[in-house]
Parts: C-alpha cells; structure tokens; sequence
C-alpha cells in the first residue's frame, strides 16, 4: 500500500500531523499498533497549560493556547475545551519567592502570561482553599480538555481529508530503498517516500532503528477521579512545592494528578498502581481541600508516556535518514502542544524549515 507519508503512532501528534499534511494536500497513511490514544494521548489529564513551562517551550505553548482557543475552526469540535485559568499556589513565604523568581523570569524572555497574584485575589478566585496559602502565580488563560474528545475529533477531521488510519498495526522493520520507505507490518507492507515517527513510548525503537538511538524512557503517570461533587472551584490548582494537579471537570468529578509513576512492564504493556504515591496526591489534595477528606476515588489509572533526560520533546528532520521526522518524547506535557506540533512537522516537511524556534528540541542533543 502506498501514500505520500507514513506516520507511525495514531495519537494527538501522529493525527495533528496527518491532518496538517492533508489540509495541503498530502496523503497520509497512520500505522497505529493499538487503538488511537490508547495510552499518552486518550488517557491524560488533558492540560492546557502555559504555566510553569521549560523556558524553550514558551514560544510554542503560547502560540498553541490560541490554536485552543479556536479549536473548533481546525477539528469541528470545541473537544469540550474550557479555560478558567491555572494556578501554582504558594503556602508560605518561601513558595512566594521560588514563584516571583519563576515570573521575573518569564517576564524577562518577554511573556507576560504569567502573573503573580495576592491572597486576596487568591481567595476570589479560589475561595474554597485552605486558609493558609499567601498567594500564587498564575496564567489565566489556561485550562482544559476532555482528551479522548481531542483525540476523536482530531482523527474524525483527519480521515475526512483523506487520511487512512490503519489501527493494530505493529511495525516489524522499516526500511529504506530507492527513495521509499518500506514499513513492514503483520498486516502488510506500507510504502511511502517520507517517513514521520510519533510513536510516542515506542518511538525510541523507531529512532534507533534510523541509525539515532535516544535515551526516552517509558513512563506511566498515574491519575485518579473522585466522585461526582457539587461544584466548588473553577481554576485548575497546582502548587509552588508539591506535586498536584487538581481540576474539577464539567460533571463535577475532580481529576487528580501528581506526576506520580506506577509500576510499568513496558513490555507487556501493563502497569500496576503504586497506591502509597497515590496517597501522596491525596495528601497534597487534603492540605489545600481539608473538606474533602472523606470523598471518594472512584477510578484510577495510568497510561504509557515517554520521558526525555531533559524533559523536553524532540520535533526534527531526522540526522541520519533521508526523509524522515520525528515528534515524540513530550514527558507528559504534550496535549497542549499537540495542535502546533502537526503545523511544525507540515512545516519541516513541505517548505523545509518551521516558523518557529524548535533547535532546542533536535535530536542531536543527544
């Protein structure tokens, strides 16, 4: 089977990707070995943060928060976006200063999207919190989506433009001769002159194979859900010092994070939940919400990852293959970026550079 690109990994990058390359006409072929979002992409806490980010993301995080903003203009669908703001929460003297600092910083690459606020500004928005917090930084315009939502919409738009998703479709080899690319499959062979990796967990195999080996590690962060509650807070809460991330989403259910991992076996792709780092999150829960002490976790679950030594993705042309790009390696902050990540790579393949400042994220730092 041939088409003009192959794309490995039917997540959010790997159908950004597709549906970029086919809004300028160029078909794309997914090689997907499960089903889409099977694990980073449809089952994430589904952030849309500015805040807090590694410096040489700030350029595109920002430029994606307004790709969110219209979302609805790229994939038909507002993927059940919402944006009430984040906060990173400070509960004493030296929270606030290790967050002034974080914002004298950003401010000084030129972003003025985060913003130091007090406690009474605090309490207005946030006025459930313990009594205790002293202030917080935080980016207004942040938020959140529903993932699996973003995911279908993505794929939904894509195969309306001609994109053909070929779903638990392992790759075996890939291959390069005479300008092609052959990928070789359980399920046949694919064929096409250029070649994308966004095999999220997997995309270290992927890589290697080109001749680039990386040092992604596979994780699995896990999240818990609560019971549905009567709604209590609007922003989404993390904190100077402690590891949480805590939303209260549209059915009043409150998500939680903590980038807490559990126990994975990448190679049976299964993960086991470490319930003591759980109750860590709940702990940071209690301390900022003592009234939910007694509310009860309903589900909880973890999802496959890839993390990079530096925390940061890698968005290139390939080093050492002819016609190939790569997109992976987002460390369980890439359904933000996701939206631009598709314009970059349809950018580096169609006019042979991107728009945007992404040398940080080559994989010759490696």
């Amino acid at each position: 089977m041939k088409s003009d690109v192959i794309i490995i990994g039917g997540g959010l990058m790997g159908s950004s990707t597709a549906l970029q390359l086919a809004m300028r006409g160029i078909h794309c072929t997914i090689l997907e070995k499960q089903s889409p979002g099977r694990h980073a992409s449809g089952v994430n806490a589904g952030g849309l943060r500015q805040l807090n980010r590694n410096p040489p993301e700030i350029p595109l995080t920002v430029e994606a928060a307004k790709m969110w903003r219209n979302i609805e203009s790229l994939v038909d669908s507002d993927c059940d976006a919402r944006f009430p703001g984040q906060l990173r929460v400070a509960e004493n003297s030296d929270d606030l200063d290790l967050l002034e600092q974080r914002a004298e910083m950003v401010r000084s690459l030129g972003y003025e999207h985060e913003e130091m606020i007090g406690r009474e500004e605090l309490y207005r928005l946030a006025p459930a919190l313990a009594p205790h917090c002293v202030g917080a930084l935080i980016c207004r315009e942040d938020g959140y989506a529903r993932p699996f939502h973003a995911l279908t919409a993505f794929r939904h738009k894509a195969r309306s433009l001609g994109v053909e998703y070929h779903v638990n479709t392992i790759v075996d080899a890939v291959e390069r001769e005479r300008g092609m690319w052959r990928v070789t499959t359980r399920k046949g062979e694919f064929q096409a002159p250029l070649l994308v990796n966004c095999a999220g967990g997997w995309a270290g195999q992927i890589a290697a194979s080109l001749g680039e080996p990386v040092p992604l590690k596979p994780g699995a962060p896990m999240l818990m859900v609560t019971e549905r509650l009567p709604h209590f807070i609007d922003p989404v809460i993390g904190s100077a010092s402690r590891k949480l991330s805590f939303k209260q989403m549209q059915n009043g259910t409150l998500l939680i994070g903590g980038a807490h991992m559990a126990n994975l076996d990448f190679h049976k792709e299964s993960s086991e939940i470490e319930w003591p780092k759980l109750a860590v999150s709940a702990r940071s829960v209690m301390a900022l919400f003592p009234q939910l002490k007694d509310v009860r976790i309903v589900r909880t679950w973890a999802g496959v990852e890839a993390f990079m030594p530096d925390n940061l993705p890698v968005i290139c042309k390939s080093s050492t293959a002819e016609d190939a790009w790569h997109a992976f390696g987002f460390s369980a902050h890439g359904f933000q970026l996701s939206p631009l990540v598709g314009r970059i790579v349809a950018e580096l393949i169609i006019d042979g550079a991107s728009s945007f400042p992404i040398e940080p994220f080559n994989i010759t730092r490696f």
